[in-house]
């Protein structure tokens, strides 16, 4: 997943839409092809009106990919002539190359309607607690589930790009440990044992009078000191000041404030981290009937996006278009490697 979201990074970046989604003090910056906010989700109703067929989409997808007029990603050239065929077909005609609109991006090759993609995104952006492939294939009509599957982690892997930014100024830190089941197997035992247990380090933002920003999760192997310090680098920005509590890991971490627990319960000391491992836990046992360990990674992700985008969920979708458009192509083969 670090090499997805390093080599989309650049490509985001020539788009202009590094933005900080949930962050009073970094509102998101709106393009120039969405006139309008939604800081809530569309309703199904300003949906159908904004995208009412796979034209709509494909309009839309132009005027995101190329909002200054075709470019050829062959040769560079503006000098092309648009084709009578489905998805906005251009052909230049310097080098001849053929170009549809989804061409090198999370649609590549696809064969869902584009119409279907686009409901698909506002499904997933507009359900707070997200849906899964079963049900994504039963409210899109679509005809295989493997359809369904492969449009969800798509769609995953474009909510990491959209997400991959550093967390600023003042964060709580932490890690703890979530159940997960093998079909058929018995639950995990209790308490602070791990087996049969997944860990996962965690940080939160908070600014001003306690207000929660952007949270970074990762899968953890060990709470050893190399292991937090390197996920604290890569989730934080230089200068960032770190608040923990006083387990040895963390210490000689630079702008750091240790805070030790004691006999105080740890969510009243780390209110907002631990508030986030409890609503992560909560949407794990309620949604997804159990967390796996394949998949973990990637449903850290799409938990991350929802929170991040809470407060701005109707731009979300857009979000997600425009991190689809760097993220690149992905085949079955990619997607499969990583729930490796």
């Amino acid at each position: 997943m670090a090499c997805l979201l390093e080599s989309a990074a650049s490509t985001y970046c020539a788009f202009g839409r590094l933005t900080f989604p949930a962050r009073s003090c970094h509102k998101r910056r709106m393009t120039n092809q969405n006139q309008f906010e939604f800081p809530k989700a569309m309703s199904a109703d300003q949906f159908e009106e904004m995208f009412p067929n796979d034209e709509a989409c494909a309009e839309d997808l132009f005027r995101r990919r190329w909002p200054d007029g075709f470019v050829c990603p062959d040769c560079g050239s503006r000098n092309a002539v648009r084709l009578k065929r489905p998805r906005c077909v251009h052909q230049c005609r310097d080098c001849r190359k053929q170009t549809s609109v989804t061409a090198g991006t999370f649609m590549h090759r696809s064969h869902v309607p584009l119409r279907s993609w686009y409901r698909a995104l506002h499904i997933m952006t507009s359900h707070s607690n997200g849906m899964s492939a079963l049900q994504l294939q039963s409210h899109l009509g679509l005809g295989s589930y493997k359809s369904a599957w492969m449009l969800v982690h798509k769609i995953r892997r474009a909510m990491e790009v959209a997400d991959g930014f550093p967390l600023i100024m003042n964060v709580q830190a932490d890690e703890t440990s979530i159940p997960y089941r093998l079909k058929g197997s018995e639950p995990p035992p209790g308490g602070r044992s791990h087996e049969g247990r997944l860990m996962i380090a965690g940080a939160v933002e908070v600014f001003g009078e306690n207000s929660p920003g952007c949270v970074k999760l990762r899968r953890i192997m060990d709470q050893s000191g190399p292991t937090l310090k390197a996920f604290l680098e890569d989730a934080t920005t230089p200068g960032t000041w770190i608040v923990t509590d006083g387990w040895a890991g963390y210490d000689g971490l630079e702008n750091h404030t240790a805070i030790a627990v004691g006999d105080t319960p740890a969510h009243e000391v780390l209110e907002w981290i631990h508030r986030v491992f409890s609503n992560l836990k909560r949407w794990g046992l309620g949604v997804l009937h159990g967390f796996r360990r394949k998949h973990l990674d990637w449903q850290l992700v799409e938990w991350s996006f929802r929170w991040n985008w809470r407060q701005r969920r109707g731009e979300s979708l857009f979000a997600l278009l425009d991190a689809g458009l760097a993220s690149g192509p992905a085949t079955w083969k990619d997607i499969t490697a990583t729930e490796a």
